[in-house]
């Protein structure tokens, strides 16, 4: 199968170009943003709790989100994948590749180092507003897999972070005339690959975000703290790590130790954070409010 004629812009406005990849952040975050608020509205899920904090602050909060997510998925990929951007900083050639850590709308955002940004965020937020720090963050943890359902879905849009080679019957040539037009030649060559990025989508995004929607519909789990981000970084790590098997390493990362990739090696500490949490939670009674 050859992979489509996507074009990354929808459209252009004069010489700004709206691409897929900056809206998957938009679409992310607004529809992150409204199912937080649909659960902060909703006390009785929180039962015999109550939300860790109020609409209003959450609007504020989602601000230093935003923030969150666009720094740390930006440096964290630079640190995680290609550190040689910050040396670029003083030591590149043009303005081009001086510059290249601050070109977001060329791709190269990591999730690891988004998460991270998030983290750090509501840390801040929790500290400053005096909210229970594992309710916080179960608040948030049911919205990410929107997020990332939508980035992966334009990850695959860019023709980027393809999979391995594969003789499978649904394996996609990542090469077309759009792509030979941009690089003069196809990155990921002329074999099979994996569709990986709708593996991810299906499985981190639209699967993750179901189980962590029954955690708090139908199982009421947001009244243990912690519960729910623990079975966000659970899930998270787990289909993330075993993914990796079928994702092409990215380049310069192909032959780390134990067979491992960046990514199984980042996903370790949040299935081993997950679990502590899951159990921790599991084992104390309901909070009271």
């Amino acid at each position: 199968m050859v992979f489509p004629e996507f074009d990354p812009v929808l459209i252009s406005i004069g010489p700004l170009p709206i691409r897929w990849y900056a809206l998957a952040y938009v679409a992310g975050i607004i529809l992150g943003w409204w199912y937080a608020a649909k659960l902060v509205k909703t006390p009785r899920v929180w039962e015999p709790g109550k939300p860790p904090i109020s609409g209003a602050q959450l609007d504020d909060l989602a601000l230093w989100i935003t923030i969150g997510i666009i720094l740390g998925g930006r440096l964290g990929y630079a640190l995680f994948y290609k550190p040689v951007m910050f040396a670029q900083l003083f030591t590149g050639q043009t303005w081009g590749e001086r510059l290249e850590l601050f070109q977001m709308w060329t791709g190269g955002m990591s999730f690891h180092g988004g998460f991270l940004g998030v983290a750090l965020a509501i840390i801040w937020f929790a500290r400053k507003h005096n909210a229970n720090l594992l309710s916080l963050s179960d608040l948030i943890a049911p919205v990410v897999p929107i997020g990332l359902f939508f980035g992966r879905m334009a990850n695959f849009i860019n023709g980027e972070l393809w999979g391995r080679v594969t003789d499978v019957p649904w394996a996609i040539r990542f090469c077309n005339s759009r792509i030979l037009e941009t690089y003069d030649y196809c990155p990921a060559g002329d074999a099979p690959r994996h569709p990986s990025q709708l593996y991810e989508a299906g499985l981190e995004g639209l699967a993750l975000f179901g189980l962590l929607w029954l955690a708090v519909w139908k199982w009421r789990l947001l009244s243990k703290p912690g519960y729910v981000t623990g079975l966000f970084l659970l899930g998270y790590g787990l289909a993330r790590a075993t993914l990796e098997n079928v994702r092409q390493p990215d380049a310069g990362l192909e032959n780390l130790p134990l067979h491992l990739t960046m990514g199984m090696i980042l996903s370790i500490p949040m299935i081993l954070v997950g679990a502590w949490l899951v159990w921790r939670a599991w084992s104390r009674p309901p909070v009271q409010g």
